[in-house]
């Protein structure tokens, strides 16, 4: 099997952007950006919060941390070139069949993105087993190529949608049915010891959004609060204000009904200009390929229509639901 040389400038890259033990003991929250190597704005967002944490008890004397938070980057290959992934989508990656070969592998025989998912199984093993927390959590920030919105995505688990809702973006469900192998797959109780553990992706906007980065630091910051990791009174509301501004007009929850899933050798290109959460109807010509148009197949709101060369989803369809507090 072909196997990639190691890059002498990646491993200058760490994988660990950060970590941060309060005196007091409480959850183990795992914040990963940069899961796609084109998407920086959580990456750049860590680097920021691990800065305010080292300064926050030198201008606030009552702030106290009550956990662990560990930041990480996702694809260190795919981050080092500026590409969404080398070989494979490292966030469809997290399945039980791959998860167990890359384990049992040699890492020589592995390629890209099975060493970068060997290498974060491996981490956090370590930081599980090093902390014991009684609580795991997962918020995995992404951003997205098209205009148009920020969201969260939970589990079925009404803890991730607690957190998710608290993050004050809308709130998508169903996207587990939709799609395999993502890390909120992986991030439950049974692959870690029977530890309670919850998984959220936070999606801050488009890549190159400078305001990206702001939302995703106002995402983890709020996600500290909404497990008990810090004190509200410790949160400003800038924090709020940022993604409430940003998420109004838009749905407070919707759930996933439809994914067009790109076949394997097929031309898929989206026609211009849709945005996150623009209405669509059904029948409404929303990309092709070499046979030609692709329709809507129901109404709906369009989310991460694709507008680059890299992925296996094309487009989404979610519908709004009601909400219910």
């Amino acid at each position: 099997m072909k196997t990639d040389k190691p890059d002498a400038k990646l491993m200058a890259l760490p994988r660990i952007i950060g970590s941060y033990t309060g005196p007091e003991r409480g959850p183990l929250l795992c914040c990963i950006g940069g899961m796609h190597g084109n998407e920086l704005a959580g990456v750049r967002a860590l680097e920021i919060v691990f800065k305010m944490l080292e300064l926050e008890p030198m201008v606030n004397h009552e702030f106290s941390y009550k956990g662990k938070l560990i930041g990480l980057r996702g694809n260190l290959r795919a981050l080092e070139r500026g590409v969404r992934f080398i070989k494979r989508d490292l966030n469809r990656m997290w399945t039980e069949e791959l998860v167990q070969y890359v384990r049992h592998s040699p890492t020589t025989l592995l390629q890209a993105e099975e060493r970068e998912l060997k290498e974060l199984l491996e981490l956090l093993e370590r930081e599980v087993n090093a902390y014991q927390p009684d609580k795991i959590i997962l918020l995995d920030i992404h951003t997205t190529t098209a205009h148009g919105g920020i969201f969260s995505i939970a589990t079925d688990d009404p803890e991730s949608i607690r957190i998710a809702t608290n993050l004050h973006a809308p709130v998508i469900t169903g996207m587990l049915r939709g799609l395999s192998g993502t890390t909120l797959h992986w991030f439950v109780p049974e692959h870690f010891g029977g530890t309670p553990t919850t998984g959220v992706a936070f999606e801050a906007g488009q890549h190159q959004d400078p305001l990206s980065v702001n939302r995703s630091i106002s995402a983890i910051i709020n996600c500290m609060r909404s497990i008990g990791a810090v004190k509200p009174e410790d949160v400003e509301n800038r924090h709020d204000k940022l993604l409430i501004t940003y998420a109004k007009g838009l749905p407070k929850i919707a759930e996933l009904r439809y994914v067009y899933h790109i076949r394997e050798g097929e031309h898929f290109h989206m026609i211009p200009g849709f945005k996150n959460f623009q209405p669509v109807r059904k029948g409404q010509a929303l990309a092709y390929n070499e046979s030609g148009l692709i329709a809507a197949p129901i109404d709906g709101r369009i989310l991460m229509p694709l507008y680059q060369s890299k992925g296996e989803d094309g487009f989404f369809i979610v519908e709004e639901v009601p909400y219910r507090q």
